[in-house]
């Protein structure tokens, strides 16, 4: 009987034993799965790093657009009126032609793409 009291003890000895690594292996397991897919995990910045390059492109493509505005601008100012832009905005506003102009009106093409002068 004394071998079988030894046994029974040695038996939650070694569950004591493997809980300690088991909880461990789990805690570890969930930081590992909240660190990839966690709300500020690896994922997510890659999401964020994605959406920061879109939002470069999209800015550098606005400012390039506010630039040539400026330049247009620029050019209308009181102190650097250029004629020719002054009469081509003004027909272009209004719709008027000069009495020995040719007017071709030109279907807009999809995607708002623009045709050459």
């Amino acid at each position: 009987m004394n071998s079988n009291a030894m046994i029974r003890t040695s038996e939650p000895l070694r569950l004591r034993q493997a809980l300690i690594p088991f909880v461990c292996i789990v805690v570890l397991g969930y930081f590992a799965y909240h660190a990839v897919y966690g709300r500020y995990g690896f994922i997510a910045w890659l999401d964020i790093q994605n959406r920061i390059d879109t939002l470069e492109h999209q800015l550098s493509e606005v400012e390039g657009k506010r630039e040539q505005l400026d330049r247009q601008v620029a050019l209308l100012r009181p102190e650097s009126l250029d004629p020719d832009l002054l009469d081509e905005r003004a027909r272009a506003a209004l719709g008027y032609g000069g009495p020995n102009e040719i007017v071709i009106f030109l279907e807009p093409q999809p995607g708002g793409a623009r045709t050459p002068r």
